[in-house]
């Protein structure tokens, strides 16, 4: 059943799908087709309830290296995108033989970690999380 036929098979057919979704202009088959797929992976039994912890990761790893050195913003999302992604992979490698709620637990526990790490971690934000501060009204440049 995992073959890489199947899974070609698999991914084509979810292509079509998706940009089916998206011709039809409904918004409704879109999220339908989405809700549909959440479900099939749950079926597989890859829960994975560390998906926040490498949107976190990625978004303070943006604010780290912002506030090492200034760069711009899609230098920054880049950075983001490669350290949460380098994370991923490396997660992924270690739990790839996990299976059920094994898997689970172990995505699950990276959350935790991660979560414990940035609220103690005081360069980026600490418990406060990172905030950027709004320039003065009469600093902003105003174009007719």
């Amino acid at each position: 059943m995992r073959t890489p036929p199947f899974i070609l098979l698999g991914a084509v057919i979810a292509a079509l799908v998706f940009a089916g979704a998206r011709l039809v202009g409904n918004d409704y088959v879109f999220f339908a087709g989405y809700t549909v797929l959440q479900f099939v992976v749950l079926a597989t039994g890859y829960v994975n309830f560390g998906t926040a912890a490498f949107f976190a990761l990625g978004a303070y790893s943006s604010v780290f290296f912002h506030k090492f050195y200034p760069l711009p913003i899609p230098v920054l999302v880049a950075i983001g995108a490669a350290v949460a992604g380098l994370v991923g992979l490396g997660t992924g490698y270690l739990t790839l033989r996990l299976r059920g709620a094994f898997f689970s637990i172990a995505s699950l526990a990276l959350a935790v970690v991660l979560q414990t790490l940035v609220v103690n971690w005081n360069y980026v934000g600490g418990s406060r999380g990172a905030y950027v501060i709004r320039p003065a009204e009469d600093s902003v440049l105003h174009l007719p």
